[in-house]
């Protein structure tokens, strides 16, 4: 595996950007495929297409051990949450504008820093609360709850960013405990096994340039993953994670150019306040903080097309410097 020796943020810096971009790419072919066919079934093919690339990646895990979990009862849970956090975000992405989806989602790392506090016992101080309620002022000022009319899309992204955060606390939880297979295939066969059961009640005849088009995210959502390994390799942390911020460009150059989306002054001003309070978190684990729960998430929301990074990394033997899962 390669070593990238000493860090060059900049070279972070452009994965990381890269990656997002990918992401963003990935999550217009959702919004694409959601004008015709049930998150339910985009999820369902994305997620069995992503078995056979993550069953080549998985065999190069050499570690002896069972499939059987160590914590059943938290695998379970990370699995709820991930079944739960892609499916909503599918649904987001496929009803909602772009650039109204991103600033929602934005909040999972806000919400990872409030989870780490029942679940990891880690402390948060003054400064770290101040920029979550503020973070979480600015969903209220995208959403504009009383002025707006609220979609059951607008529900789901915010549903996503609890169920996301809360997965990502429980791989920190259990992570060092836990074999990476487990931790990996758990959540995609829970996807196809619950995407699976509920098929028959949304199902659309399916097409197959728009099969196709699901093997292409879930062949996005794991290069996505894997450029994000390399990024936080290369650089710091510090510098490579606000490049997930970055993701709110796309939608709104996506949202114009493709699906003819205007974007209104309230949630830029929202999607600021909260890339603002989220930047601010990611520096206050960096220079103050011995906890670092935003830090340790290393990017988006999991999800059946996107994998966790650091577990990908541990997989592949290409973890960043320091990190935990």
């Amino acid at each position: 595996m390669p070593d990238f020796g000493g860090k060059s943020n900049a070279r972070g810096a452009a994965l990381g950007l890269t990656s997002m971009a990918i992401y963003a790419t990935h999550d217009v072919i959702i919004k694409h495929l959601g004008q015709t066919y049930s998150p339910v079934q985009i999820v369902f093919f994305a997620a069995l297409l992503s078995f056979p690339l993550l069953s080549v990646i998985l065999l190069n895990d050499k570690r002896e051990g069972s499939l059987r979990p160590v914590h059943p009862g938290w695998v379970v849970g990370r699995v709820v949450t991930t079944v739960v956090t892609g499916l909503c975000a599918f649904y987001a992405f496929s009803t909602l504008p772009l650039a109204q989806v991103y600033p929602l989602l934005f909040a999972m790392p806000l919400l990872v820093t409030v989870f780490s506090i029942p679940i990891l016992g880690e402390r948060v101080g003054i400064h770290r609360w101040a920029a979550v309620i503020l973070g979480l002022i600015g969903v209220v000022i995208v959403v504009r709850p009383g002025q707006a009319e609220l979609a059951p899309g607008h529900f789901a992204a915010m549903t996503a960013a609890v169920t996301g955060a809360l997965a990502s606390v429980i791989v920190r939880k259990i992570g060092s405990e836990e074999r990476s297979v487990v931790l990996l295939l758990s959540p995609l066969l829970g996807n196809v096994i619950v995407m699976a059961i509920l098929l028959p009640f949304v199902w659309q005849p399916l097409q197959i340039a728009d099969l196709g088009l699901m093997a292409v995210i879930a062949m996005f959502g794991l290069t996505a993953s894997f450029l994000q390994i390399l990024a936080y390799r290369a650089g710091e942390a510090a510098i490579v994670a606000p490049m997930q911020y970055s993701q709110i460009l796309w939608a709104v150059f996506y949202g114009w150019i493709i699906f003819h989306e205007s974007v209104d002054i309230p949630t830029l001003v929202g999607a600021g306040v909260v890339i603002l309070s989220g930047i601010y978190i990611v520096i206050r684990e960096t220079r103050v903080s011995t906890n670092q729960p935003v830090l340790r998430t290393r990017g988006r929301s999991e999800t059946a097309t996107a994998p966790r990074s650091s577990l990908l990394g541990r997989v592949l033997g290409l973890r960043a410097p320091n990190s935990r899962s």
